[in-house]
């Protein structure tokens, strides 16, 4: 992979990842429709992580001040709990399934991808016509069971197209909070899990030789990542201030997943 290459790539991750379109949806629809580079793919995928992790740790560093603060001054334990909590399921389940999924063609398929992109986007449409549980002030007031209702969710982010950030804040939606809680809770979650999956691949010889042996093409990625996530994700706390803002990305995702449908339709 050249240089252009992982500079778009790591747009891509910078600005998916956070925004709730599917950060693998979209890396997977740029490979296969650039025919980039497929040996390693999924290595790329992972380590691009880092920069958008990074982006979530200095974005949100004040809040995770006063959590861990929280924890250890005042012995106030329950959103760390929470959070902790809501990444377990889908935290297991990727350790499980993550190989699995890895060496599947079902889940590398445009058209998996593109079908699990258009559902979200359905389900964000419609969200607010759904049952919803009784309203919460914000992420400090959910319950243990309602925070690990929103990490069962999550699991559904492990099928490329659906989205991490999208099904958490869809679940949070559900059991009461509003779109711009359900985004920072969703965020301060996924740091357990994306921590995890960065710890996972440093402790893997064969990644640790992909990471040394691609550096230049990473730094890069994983600096264009950093920059946009920082950029996106304050675009998305503030849009989502708007009533029925999800609806805008469902509209988006159902687009682009009956774009691409379309034209594989015409070309097979």
């Amino acid at each position: 992979m050249d240089i252009l290459q992982a500079i778009l790539l790591g747009f891509v991750q910078g600005i998916t990842e956070f925004i709730p379109v599917s950060s693998s949806g979209h890396l997977e629809l740029v490979q296969q429709i650039f025919s980039f580079p497929t040996n390693n793919f999924h290595l790329f995928m992972e380590f691009v992580n880092l920069g958008t992790l990074i982006a979530l740790l200095i974005f949100f560093r004040h809040r995770l001040w006063r959590i861990i603060k929280d924890v250890f001054t005042n012995r106030n334990y329950k959103l760390a709990l929470n959070i902790v909590i809501t990444s377990i399921p889908a935290g297991v389940a990727g350790l499980i399934l993550s190989d699995f999924i890895e060496n599947n063609d079902f889940f590398a398929s445009l058209y998996t991808v593109c079908t699990a992109m258009g559902i979200i986007g359905i389900i964000m449409i419609v969200i607010d016509y759904l049952p919803h549980l009784s309203p919460l002030k914000n992420e400090n007031h959910l319950t243990p069971a309602r925070a690990l209702g929103i990490g069962l969710m999550q699991i559904i982010a492990l099928i490329p197209g659906a989205s991490r950030s999208g099904t958490t804040i869809i679940a949070g939606r559900l059991v009461g909070l509003d779109s711009e809680s359900s985004a920072e809770y969703s965020f301060l979650a996924s740091i357990p899990i994306m921590c995890g999956v960065c710890l996972k691949m440093f402790l893997s010889e064969s990644s640790r030789t992909y990471f040394v042996e691609n550096l230049d093409t990473l730094l890069m990625s994983n600096l264009v990542a950093f920059v946009v996530g920082m950029l996106a994700l304050k675009f998305l706390l503030t849009y989502l201030k708007k009533p029925k803002s999800l609806q805008s990305f469902g509209r988006y995702r159902i687009i682009v997943a009956s774009l691409v449908i379309g034209v594989m339709l015409i070309l097979a």
